[in-house]
């Protein structure tokens, strides 16, 4: 057995050094907040006792469990007062010079069975540890803000650490009721480590003014299920510490994806840091305040840019899922849809597909049984794409080659009539190869639905270069009509999910391939410290690995970096056949159906 950790101190009572101090009052330890700051102390006694307060009043806790917590929790100005501690937590500045001025100060004060712990998110728990005169009892233990909320803590050791000192906080951790994730020693650790890196890329996508701020938000938002978009959640970090964590993992890494996007430093130079400043990539309503307020970057409203064709039918290419869902996407809306396969019976079985997706919606009671039967009553099955003459707007979506694609559009350049808008729904192929494939490349836009279709509110709608404005303002109308959110962007590998959402894939393979952390401590880290509805791996296991695995190659023959090479392990399981779930086996194993 290691130190019972009854008596902690808390260095440091900014925000985040406040909510560790009362998760560990409120869990009956005995609590030593101290600050230099007189001002920071008396707010973290104040914070305290009104979080406590509402917390009686939602009755999570009695009046008199809040008065035995708040009795537990005494402030001091020196850190002399942690000479009885069991352990210290220290969440003071991001600087190797001030912790290592707290880490000599404790050395002299407290016993020597005391664990040591850095709260940082952005340095070396080794390098720290080494200049302590007990580096075997010196951690880190990152806590998420808000500290009381979130359940994550990553406990951090370095090659030093004892394994007693490690046992004794992961149990502290889970008596406070957290979920202890065990990495090793790097910038970031891991939910950081994972989680900057896509916010870097996410500003480095919008100073390349390739899409607005609050498409790739809303891109983010709506297509990966994420409680936040990249540049809001940019401006709640903020600015200034987010391209702090950046150096440091750069400085470890030389990972130019880890590079700060240089309009972070020209943010932080300029003072606008987010939130706390009352603006960054957005303008808020006062510093610290929550509510953005539209500035002259803010799109006007129901701005569309000129008039559209007028779309009454819509043609839709393929037998496949997607296809299948984006003809009940369609036909729901009230369009007539031409729903064409390669035969008859493949259209047929397609349709069949989609009447079963209605009746599932009718036994739920999202749908009449009389919508039902007027949607399905709109869709023509028809195994040629002869039927596409009179279509207004033809959708394909068929395999995801860029050969089979440059066919099928010179197939619908021949059959639909002038003025028909022809939509791609790749995920990855250019636009505008298969634009060129046709006579009208200006009639040729890019709509990426996601799956499933019906469900999902998302399309990226992707202009090229040759794209006419009319088409594009016909593609945003009927994305209103068929109730979806539209998001432009330009015509480039991944677009905007894509393009962000695979590389993070990619970096939380290689951190298993280093043996870092492993697959379950990743996806509850992901989870559990940045709101994802699903672990990385979960989710590479229900894409498909090879699906994966043929974005990553194309995102990194478009961009030449080498940040963006597949990871190995990655390429060994799709070779092996491991493809995750509809094979039963990829980075976790399925029971068969």
């Amino acid at each position: 057995m290691d130190t019972p950790l009854s008596t902690i101190a808390v260095v440091g009572l900014g925000t985040m050094g406040t909510g560790i101090a009362e998760v560990l009052a409120l869990a009956g330890r005995e609590v030593i907040g101290i600050d230099i700051s007189e001002a920071a102390a008396l707010g973290a006694v104040a914070s305290f006792e009104a979080s406590t307060a509402r917390a009686v009043g939602r009755g999570r806790i009695t009046e008199e469990e809040r008065a035995a917590a708040l009795a537990r929790f005494r402030t001091a100005d020196t850190l002399q007062a942690a000479a009885d501690a069991e352990l210290v937590i220290e969440v003071v500045p991001e600087s190797y010079e001030i912790k290592q001025q707290v880490f000599r100060e404790l050395d002299a004060v407290v016993p020597p069975t005391t664990i040591l712990a850095t709260g940082t998110n952005a340095l070396s728990v080794t390098r720290l540890a080494a200049e302590s005169q007990r580096p075997e009892r010196v951690l880190g233990l990152h806590f998420f803000n808000p500290a009381p909320a979130m359940k994550l803590v990553e406990v951090v050791s370095s090659v030093l650490t004892a394994p007693p000192a490690v046992e004794a906080v992961t149990a502290l951790a889970r008596e406070l009721g957290k979920e202890p994730v065990a990495v090793g020693d790097r910038p970031g650790f891991v939910a950081d480590g994972l989680l900057f890196g896509y916010l870097n890329q996410a500003a480095a996508m919008y100073e390349a003014n390739y899409a607005s701020r609050e498409d790739i938000d809303a891109a983010m938002k709506l297509g990966c299920g994420l409680p936040m978009g990249p540049l809001a959640l940019l401006d709640l970090i903020g600015i200034d510490t987010a391209r702090t964590v950046l150096e440091a993992m750069y400085a470890e890494s030389h990972d130019r994806l880890q590079a700060p996007a240089p309009i972070l430093g020209q943010l932080s130079s300029a003072g606008l840091t987010g939130r706390k400043a009352g603006r960054g990539f957005y303008t808020y309503d006062a510093p610290g305040g929550q509510d953005v307020v539209p500035d002259a970057l803010t799109p006007a409203a129901g701005a569309e840019a000129g008039a559209g064709r007028a779309v009454a039918s819509v043609g839709v290419a393929g037998s496949g899922t997607m296809a299948s869902g984006i003809a009940e996407v369609f036909a729901k809306a009230g369009y007539g849809v031409v729903l064409a396969a390669r035969t008859q019976e493949k259209a047929d079985l397609a349709k069949g597909r989609i009447a079963k997706s209605l009746e599932r919606s009718v036994s739920k009671g999202r749908l009449s049984a009389e919508a039902r039967d007027e949607t399905l009553a709109r869709i023509t099955a028809a195994g040629s794409l002869d039927a596409f003459a009179e279509v207004d707007l033809a959708v394909e979506a068929v395999a995801e080659d860029l050969e089979i694609k440059q066919q099928l559009f010179a197939a619908l350049d021949k059959v639909c009539r002038p003025g028909a808008v022809l939509a791609t729904t790749t995920s990855s192929l250019p636009v505008v190869a298969i634009a060129r494939a046709t006579a009208r490349p200006e009639d040729v836009i890019g709509m990426h639905f996601f799956n499933p279709a019906p469900a999902m509110k998302l399309v990226e709608v992707v202009r090229t270069v040759l794209t006419a404005d009319e088409v594009h303002a016909t593609v945003r109308a009927v994305c209103a009509k068929i109730r979806k959110h539209p998001v432009d962007c330009g015509d480039r590998a991944g677009f905007i999910v894509n393009a962000l959402l695979f590389p993070y894939l990619n970096n939380a393979i290689k951190m298993v391939e280093q043996h870092y952390a492993t697959l379950d401590d990743i996806d509850a880290a992901m989870k559990l410290g940045g709101g994802y509805p699903m672990g990385p791996f979960e989710l590479l296991d229900v894409v498909g690995l090879d699906v994966s695995l043929a974005i990553e190659k194309v995102l990194h023959k478009e961009f030449r970096d080498p940040g963006l090479a597949p990871a190995p392990l990655l390429e060994h399981l799709v070779a092996a056949g491991c493809l995750g779930r509809k094979t039963g086996r990829g980075f976790r194993e399925y029971a068969r159906r």
